[in-house]
């Protein structure tokens, strides 16, 4: 059985699936492994590691999908300008894809019926459960740790002030206000690097938990009460709330991101489409030179101005809706996600090369189409709305 392992192709990604490590583990599988040249080359891992590991070297993407029974990619399938054709369009019917695919983002749909109609059985690294059994494939979790502290950095070289508060003869300046809403793992991390790097911060959740865990960290509570029942759902994650909700926690957080001269946007259910939480109304109300960086972009974006995979200003507003954020910090992010992979894909076929196992729990949660069949419920939920 071959295990191919493409070259990323989006924009700026330079992480990479598997790494020789990960790869020597598929070899003793028994998959025969297929790398594409310079696939690893964003994480500083050269051709010749990849071979010593066990791997077969291939240049052109074309055969590698056409050869390969498994695909594990990071980002979704895309054009590859280099061939012509989309990665979907090259992969062999049957075929298996492990990636993060965001499929209840509305940019993604086109691409989800794609691999519907390819016949492809697609699995999606961001919905795994989070169940003890699970932690070692919890790809949404690293990446998240990735994306936290390298949102503040992004915000922090935007906005055209200081971050801490610095004292001079003349007077002092007073340190910038970060606003972190949604404290998840992005949010955890985002506040821990605003924290080392002098911000003065407040943090909104829906989640009692969650806001008790940004207070360990030092961040100031504002405050937004919802009933548990409603504010949490499976392993913890928070719930998608009722439209009346959502305005409400808009109503709740509008002073909050007036006075921000940052906000981090990390609100989103795993598997479905984010809510909009700043509105075009609030951002206008924001001071001229403020950063907001919407990390929940992947899913449709908390603000309803940001521009998928762009950066943008509106209204003197600074505007960050990069997709892949911990693309640009390859080598650890790779080698998070290589081991996540790799977890998954022991777990997938724990019954033999021949026999995946799509009734196992944390499967089954991140599978999206199967049998020419879109399968996934949040993804499902999502083309409905549109």
């Amino acid at each position: 059985m071959i295990l191919g392992i493409p070259k990323e192709i989006l924009d700026n990604e330079l992480r990479v699936a598997a790494l020789p490590e990960t790869v020597a583990e598929y070899v003793k599988m028994g998959f025969e492994v297929l790398v594409q040249s310079s696939a690893g080359e964003g994480a500083l891992r050269a051709d010749a590691e990849y071979e010593k590991a066990g791997a077969r070297i291939v240049s052109d993407p074309a055969s590698l999908f056409a050869a390969a029974d498994v695909i594990v990619k990071v980002k979704q399938p895309w054009l590859n300008q280099q061939t012509g054709k989309h990665e979907v369009e090259m992969m062999r019917p049957g075929a298996v894809l492990v990636s993060f695919l965001h499929p209840a983002a509305p940019p993604n749909h086109a691409m989800i019926r794609m691999l519907s109609a390819a016949n492809i059985t697609a699995l999606t690294m961001d919905d795994i459960p989070r169940i003890s059994r699970a932690q070692t494939m919890d790809a949404l979790t690293s990446m998240s740790t990735v994306t936290g502290y390298k949102s503040v950095l992004l915000a922090a070289n935007r906005f055209p002030k200081f971050v801490p508060m610095i004292g001079t003869a003349i007077g002092t300046i007073k340190a910038a206000k970060f606003l972190i809403v949604g404290i998840g793992v992005v949010g955890l991390q985002a506040i821990a690097t605003a924290k080392r790097l002098g911000g003065s911060i407040k943090a909104v959740d829906i989640r009692d938990e969650s806001r008790k865990a940004a207070d360990s960290l030092g961040a100031q509570i504002a405050g937004f009460d919802v009933p548990p029942e409603l504010a949490i759902g499976e392993g913890g994650y928070a719930k998608a709330l009722p439209p009346e909700w959502i305005e409400r926690e808009r109503q709740a957080i509008g002073p909050y991101v007036e006075e921000a001269d940052v906000v981090i946007l990390s609100a989103l259910v795993p598997g479905e489409i984010a809510p909009v939480l700043v509105t075009a109304e609030m951002l206008q109300k924001m001071k001229p030179g403020s950063v907001i960086v919407d990390v929940s972009i992947d899913q449709g974006g908390n603000c309803a101005l940001t521009e998928p995979g762009r950066e943008t200003t509106q209204h003197g507003v600074h505007l960050i809706g990069l997709w892949n954020i911990p693309g640009s910090m390859p080598v650890h992010a790779s080698w998070l996600y290589a081991h996540n992979v790799l977890h998954y894909v022991r777990n997938l076929f724990k019954k033999g090369l021949n026999k995946p196992d799509l009734d196992d729990e944390i499967v089954r949660h991140s599978l999206v189409t199967h049998q020419g069949n879109i399968v996934h419920q949040g993804t499902l939920k999502s083309m409905n709305k549109g």
